[in-house]
């Protein structure tokens, strides 16, 4: 590898360990998408949480669902999740504990998106959750 590629290569790995910030900004991310979520759930807005899941959870709900996201996202009786209690940030996923619920998430190109909604926990099983990707 020549002194030139290397200094790009090093320098295309610095900028995408940099855009990435901190875990504290990270979860400030997290959490701010959530509450975006959260908040489209509350004003009965499908489009835009259509728009917040991940594009193989969304394909999950609509074939599901035999119809499209906007349609079925209304059927699935999604808690009003209240406070974010905590959140978790493990790479490129992510978790946070709502009062009434607890929403997983994925990095994107674009964002967090959320892979799960609607999940409740169990005992020494894995979360139940009402929108999930397959």
């Amino acid at each position: 590898m020549s002194g030139r590629t290397a200094s790009v290569a090093v320098l295309a790995v610095l900028v995408t360990v940099s855009s990435c910030g901190t875990p504290s900004e990270r979860r400030g991310r997290v959490t701010e998408d959530v509450t975006r979520f959260e908040r489209a759930l509350d004003a009965g807005q499908p489009a835009q949480l259509c728009a917040a899941l991940a594009p193989s959870t969304r394909e999950e709900l609509e074939q599901a669902a035999k119809t499209r996201c906007e349609r079925a996202i209304g059927e699935q009786g999604l808690p009003r999740a209240g406070a974010v209690r905590s959140v978790d940030v493990y790479g490129g996923q992510a978790r946070v504990v709502l009062e009434h619920d607890t929403v997983f998430l994925a990095r994107f190109t674009d964002g967090w998106k959320v892979t799960a909604a609607g999940c409740r926990p169990r005992p020494q099983q894995p979360y139940q959750c009402e929108i999930k990707s397959g």
